[in-house]
């Protein structure tokens, strides 16, 4: 990544795990997780060097079923499995390599969504910013889950759940850096839900919602928003949202806890499934899946406002992350 430009250069590929969705890096940057897999989930960790990645050992089983998302959590690799309703976690050894058996946290309920809620779909899993309390979205319970990590090394201990509304198909929940207030975006309705996080006690409460898309009823296309970013400095909030393929930007001028829509962007291609930004923000990734590139933008720091830069051929791209 050129550090003035934002453009991108392929450097070297690596073989990773079947169908692999979603990455993450460790808490020193050193090793990167990888987890994919359409039936029997598989996870895999690379050693970043400066020739590209070298693989730290073989995949690991998850012990679910379509992974969605994977976090680093101490020395745990925690993967929310879709298709299973499940939360996975993986032992972390000291040289970065994954080590099983997996341990697993079931969800329960449904929605009213009979094609998309019919059982628990758990689509995202991320400490809190105190480090004590792990969260875990389920889309088709429309319901976050507060969890403690079990200090014995087993599956995570639901403490809390948040109930949101029936069918909006929660995602996903990002932070603001201030560390009170949280975003749960929603992938059956395209909207942003507020909220405010109390770390002592381990609680998510709603407090409004923002809605997302286009705002053309007219439409063809359905808009399923993907993943939501607040940059460090939390000026603002940018979401994703596939189908009308856009990238909306929302500033928090008004405060974290009142986020509005100041800018829509296309995002250069087709069905954005991620989004990722350096340190300083000057540069948004995109990647789309269907259009098979990573795209990126340069940052306005005023306003948040997006410029398409350049783009990066990236077959069935599905997730970028900044090392």
């Amino acid at each position: 990544m050129d550090p003035v430009t934002g453009a991108l250069t392929v450097l070297s590929v690596v073989d990773g795990p079947g169908d692999a969705s979603c990455l993450a890096l460790s808490v020193d940057r050193q090793v990167l997780y990888a987890a994919g897999g359409t039936d029997h989930g598989l996870a895999a960790a690379y050693r970043i060097t400066a020739d590209g990645l070298a693989p730290l050992g073989r995949p690991v089983p998850v012990d679910g079923l379509g992974p969605a998302y994977v976090s680093v959590v101490g020395n745990r690799l925690l993967i929310a499995n879709y298709t299973s309703g499940t939360v996975s976690g993986l032992r972390i050894a000291r040289d970065g390599r994954l080590e099983g058996p997996a341990v697993v946290l079931g969800h329960r309920g449904s929605g009213p969504d009979p094609e998309r809620q019919a059982g628990p779909h758990a689509h995202h899993v991320t400490p809190d910013p105190s480090g004590r309390w792990v969260l875990s979205v389920d889309l088709g319970t429309d319901s976050v889950r507060v969890c403690l990590p079990d200090p014995a090394g087993g599956p995570l201990r639901v403490r809390a759940e948040t109930s949101l509304r029936a069918g909006s198909g929660p995602r996903e929940v990002v932070f603001h850096p201030r560390g009170d207030v949280a975003y749960v975006l929603h992938e059956l309705e395209p909207q942003l839900t507020v909220c405010r996080w109390d770390a002592a006690s381990g609680h998510l409460y709603p407090t409004g919602e923002v809605a997302l898309g286009s705002g053309d009823d007219a439409a063809d296309a359905r808009e399923y928003p993907s993943v939501a970013l607040v940059p460090g400095d939390g000026r603002f909030v940018w979401a994703a949202i596939r189908g009308s393929n856009l990238i909306t930007t929302l500033s928090l001028s008004d405060g974290p806890e009142k986020p509005r829509i100041t800018d829509v962007a296309n995002c250069g291609g087709q069905w954005p499934r991620h989004l990722a930004a350096g340190p300083s923000a000057r540069h948004l990734y995109v990647s789309n899946e269907w259009s098979g590139d990573v795209t990126w933008f340069e940052t306005d720091p005023e306003s948040g406002r997006l410029r398409l830069a350049g783009r990066l051929d990236v077959p069935a791209a599905a997730c970028v992350v900044l090392a």
